[in-house]
């Protein structure tokens, strides 16, 4: 944890305390300098007096998790995947309620144990009144997105952080919780924000979904490749038409300014059609996007709306399907599962594009559990497990009931025997006056699906050891049991058979769950990257989105250690950030080629058709080897797109300036270009 001199502390505190006193800026953001004047005259708080944030007790914890259970559950696997697309371990993504109470993070232990002593923990209230100037007190205030440098934390302390913050808005357009992340890095990464706004409008449209079954849902956008994307507008309407909610595009796209102003409207008072008509004409067209004039001819849109689920049974959505021998597309309707953003492919029927050892795995494992076998996945995390689990419940005898997927590492352990067996209407502080059934019950007829069964707490293993053997469950607080019937699949990145050894996984259990192992191959294993790669992009695109040789070949070669969610991920942010005509180029993927640097793994780069920084009358270059040579190709045109100044590019790569003098030297690349001065160089 980072140490701040007493100097250091005086001059902070003397720089806050001057910017207030005199009623100017003394920062380059106003909302800083507006945080500090509430922290000084509204919270009575002073920059250098330690002070500690508050810590609710664990019973009121447990009920603003529960009242906030479904914005969680929605974040949950959201969080997780962005922070593993950050790649940073001095990190955490949190979340909190709009009290500033920290109801979720996700972090390394290392990192959460070093900031445990400043207050970050689950429970901890990191409101302004409590914090001072943060990420997620001040966003809380501001409503909007809002990132704190190191020295911009009012409390001297916290000045070894920074933070970025977003808002997430529920389907009424209120407020309902801040997502943040918090790192040792002294850069504002105005990527990080990207990321955040990116996952909150996720967490957000699942969360409509989510509060509205019974509704008629409308998918929207002014182009029709964003229909189906995270940048579609998205309205839950009644039966009649009357509008329940929608998304904050929803509202950008429509000219209106809140969600309160969308529900005054109908359907027809916004497009020239009724809602009858337009699902029989989303049906015809087999729930592609079709043409809706506005209700005033002004606007053109491309529209899907689709029934609720408890007419059809299953939402109808058009999926991409990429045959591994041929490699043609084709377009066929599949039942459409809940959205979920986390998984590492969309669902399909097979996870596999022509990786024979996945192929392989695939039909065995069909096999396992038509004959009701347990299945144990192995696999690095982000390699696909859930998306193998419910291929697997697809074509099983059980295809017919509920996949139903339980994350074990992300569920609190004081919560985790609630989720899995549910309890009755009182059996706790804070439970739900109604009860709830639990996932094992939820599965009933079904699959179960225990991912990450290795962080189960050993106290619990014995009662599910005794459900998997009894097929009978007790809720917590009833004395009946009631009779269950599902079919099993577990997954877990941890050696479980090590863990046995060690004692911290039950053997009777191991050995209960592990009726066929599958070892699923990491993305940098497979043999179908490019096939893969192809059909991520296109789903995530529509089909119009495509690589330079030079983004195929940093894909291909990439090592990916957050395996096919990073690559997901990674796809969706370059797609944000490319042009109008969906090319993705290098700087699409800076953090990609940042990070391929930082390993030390050079890319074996397309060299360009032709090159304006070749100076013909330059010296001879001494011998290189091909890696070499086109590690000095991929950094003179970095050098080139920042106008030669070091600094920048250093950034860029996320290495020091020392390191990148080292590297120029080594590739005898010299700082004389005509623009690479003491500024240029920074």
């Amino acid at each position: 944890m980072g140490i701040v001199s007493l100097r250091e502390a005086g001059e902070h505190a003397h720089r806050i305390l001057d910017t207030v006193r005199q009623g100017a800026r003394a920062t380059d953001d106003d909302e800083m300098a507006r945080s500090w004047t509430r922290c000084l005259e509204q919270h009575r708080l002073h920059p250098d007096r330690p002070h500690r944030p508050s810590v609710v007790p664990a019973a009121q914890l447990a009920q603003r998790q529960e009242r906030l259970a479904d914005v969680i559950d929605c974040a949950r696997h959201e969080m997780a995947t962005l922070y593993q697309q950050l790649a940073d371990t001095e990190s955490a993504v949190v979340l909190t309620d709009t009290d500033g109470v920290i109801l979720h993070m996700v972090s390394s232990p290392a990192f959460a144990e070093d900031v445990t002593p400043l207050g970050f923990h689950v429970g901890a209230v990191w409101s302004e009144a409590e914090a001072g100037t943060n990420g997620m007190g001040t966003c809380l205030v501001a409503a909007s997105p809002v990132a704190v440098r190191r020295e911009d934390h009012f409390f001297t302390r916290l000045t070894s952080l920074t933070c970025s913050a977003v808002p997430v808005f529920d389907p009424q357009g209120q407020m309902t919780a801040v997502l943040d992340v918090t790192s040792r890095s002294s850069l504002l990464q105005q990527h990080s924000l990207v990321l955040l706004g990116m996952t909150a409008q996720m967490i957000e449209n699942r969360l409509l979904e989510l509060r509205h079954p019974e509704a008629h849902l409308l998918h929207f956008h002014s182009r029709p490749e964003f229909v189906y994307t995270l940048h579609e507008g998205k309205l839950a309407l009644e039966a009649d038409g009357r509008i329940l909610a929608g998304n904050r595009s929803a509202l950008f796209q429509l000219g209106l300014h809140s969600v309160a102003e969308l529900r005054e409207r109908r359907l027809e008072d916004l497009l020239h059609t009724r809602l009858a008509e337009l699902v029989e004409r989303c049906r015809r067209s087999a729930f592609h996007p079709v043409v809706s004039f506005g209700a005033q001819g002004a606007s053109r849109f491309f529209v899907v709306a689709r029934p609720p689920v408890s007419e059809t049974g299953a939402h109808e959505l058009p999926v991409a399907l990429t045959g591994p021998s041929t490699g043609t597309r084709a377009r066929a309707l599949v039942p459409r599962m809940e959205p979920r953003r986390d998984a590492a492919l969309p669902p399909r029927a097979a996870p596999a594009f022509g990786d024979p050892r996945l192929s392989g795995q695939l039909d065995q494992a069909r096999r396992a559990i038509a004959r009701d076998i347990p299945v144990l996945l192995h696999g690095e995390t982000g390699a696909g497990k859930e998306v193998f689990a419910r291929a697997l419940h697809a074509a099983s005898p059980k295809h017919a009931g509920s996949f139903v997927a339980v994350n074990c590492a992300s569920l609190p352990e004081s919560l985790i025997e609630a989720e899995l067996f549910g309890y009755r209407a009182g059996a706790f502080t804070g439970a739900q006056r109604s009860g709830r059934r639990g996932k094992v019950l939820e599965a009933d007829r079904g699959t179960l699906f225990l991912d990450e069964i290795g962080d189960m707490p050993l106290a619990l293993q014995a009662r599910l050891l005794r459900v998997l053997d009894e097929r009978k469950v007790t809720p917590l607080g009833a004395e009946e049991t009631v009779d269950v019937d599902f079919q099993l699949v577990s997954a877990s990145h941890r050696p479980l058979a090590q863990m046995v050894e060690e004692g911290r996984f039950r053997e009777d259990l191991y050995y209960r769950l592990c009726g066929f192992e599958v070892s699923l191959p990491a993305l940098r294993e497979r043999s179908d990257r490019r096939a893969l790669i192809a059909e991520l992009l296109a789903l995530e695109s529509g089909g119009l989105a495509s690589l330079t040789p030079e983004a195929q070949t940093l894909l291909e070669q990439h090592p990916w250690p957050g395996n096919v969610r990073q690559l997901r991920h990674a796809l969706r942010t370059a797609l944000a950030l490319a042009d109008d005509d969906g090319l993705i180029d290098l700087p699409h993927l800076a953090s990609l080629r940042a990070a391929t640097v930082r390993a030390g793994a050079p890319l074996t780069l397309p060299a360009p058709a032709a090159s304006t920084s070749v100076d013909n009358d330059a010296p001879a270059l001494p011998p290189m080897n091909p890696i070499q040579a086109k590690e000095r190709e991929v950094l003179l045109q970095l050098l080139e797109d920042h106008r030669w100044n070091v600094s920048n590019v250093a950034k860029a790569l996320d290495v020091s300036r020392n390191t990148l003098y080292r590297k120029l030297h080594k590739l005898h690349i010299a700082l004389s270009h005509p623009g690479s001065g003491p500024a240029a160089a920074g």
